[in-house]
């Protein structure tokens, strides 16, 4: 009856704000609270004619109760994803005050929980479980450091017109870098003092290719960082006009150990 009588000031009716108007200016989101108030407001406004009955009150109770318990769950299990990116390199987005969206990587130190929220360190700040783009393993930051050989690469030799060969490599980059290389062609290890490295250059003496016959021969180059990373499908080698010929190779005599003997048959 007292909600008919609304009070007066400077000559105008003042307008309460009706339930749904307090409804709409929340956050948009059903939390324990606000259905708490819901529930409240319901019995606060019911008929009493026809008032809810203990049924229907029950009900709703176990609802409230339901609803708890999902985000309790859904905390814990935010929770638990979170301690689990201990140790992990992550990628965070992040918004500067002009609006600017950036990244930020790292490797996540610690997990900090506070009012329910979980928060990452990363390089001395802290980022919001949120801000979470991706994760990376870490053998995926190893294999973007290693050495190795972008684009293959084909080497010639002219026997008539001899001159040391050279290409590029990619020695790797910060714990896994390289800097020394070995030269293994058609399977032989290349004399160390035939093979030269300066920065990303790596230079093959002349002498190396003296005792090869005309052809195309695989080259495979071994580095010397942490994992001894060896790329053999890059670089192949043509020699042309070279009049080397190679031995025929020794046969081995047989043993006499070897050699099968028949059973003698007595008569």
């Amino acid at each position: 009856m007292a909600d008919l009588i609304q009070p007066v000031k400077n000559g105008i009716i003042e307008q309460k704000k009706s339930i749904s108007s307090e409804a709409s200016t929340g956050n948009n989101t059903l939390g324990k609270d606000a259905f708490l108030q819901l529930l409240v407001t319901q019995l606060k406004y019911q008929d009493p004619l026809n008032p809810s009955t203990d049924t229907e009150f029950i009900a709703q109770l176990a609802t409230f109760t339901q609803l708890e318990q999902l985000q309790n769950l859904n905390a814990a299990t935010t929770s638990s994803q979170a301690f689990s990116l201990v140790g992990k390199n992550v990628v965070l987005n992040t918004k500067s005050s002009t609006g600017e969206v950036s990244t930020v990587s790292g490797r996540v130190d610690f997990v900090s929980i506070s009012k329910g929220k979980a928060y990452l360190s990363v390089g001395g700040k802290l980022y919001s479980a949120d801000q979470l783009d991706s994760v990376i393993a870490d053998e995926y930051i190893i294999e973007q450091g290693l050495p190795g050989i972008e684009d293959k690469i084909e080497l010639e030799y002219d026997a008539e017109k001899p001159m040391n060969v050279s290409f590029k490599v990619n020695l790797g980059d910060g714990s896994t870098v390289a800097d020394q290389v070995a030269v293994v062609i058609n399977g032989k290890l290349v004399d160390s003092s035939l093979v030269s490295l300066s920065g990303n250059k790596v230079t093959i003496d002349k002498q190396a290719f003296e005792k090869l016959e005309n052809g195309n021969y695989t080259v495979a180059v071994i580095f010397n960082d942490p994992y001894l990373t060896t790329v053999t499908d890059k670089v192949s080698l043509k020699v042309s006009n070279s009049t080397y010929i190679a031995p025929p190779e020794e046969e081995v005599p047989e043993d006499d150990d070897d050699k099968e003997t028949e059973p003698e048959i007595d008569e």
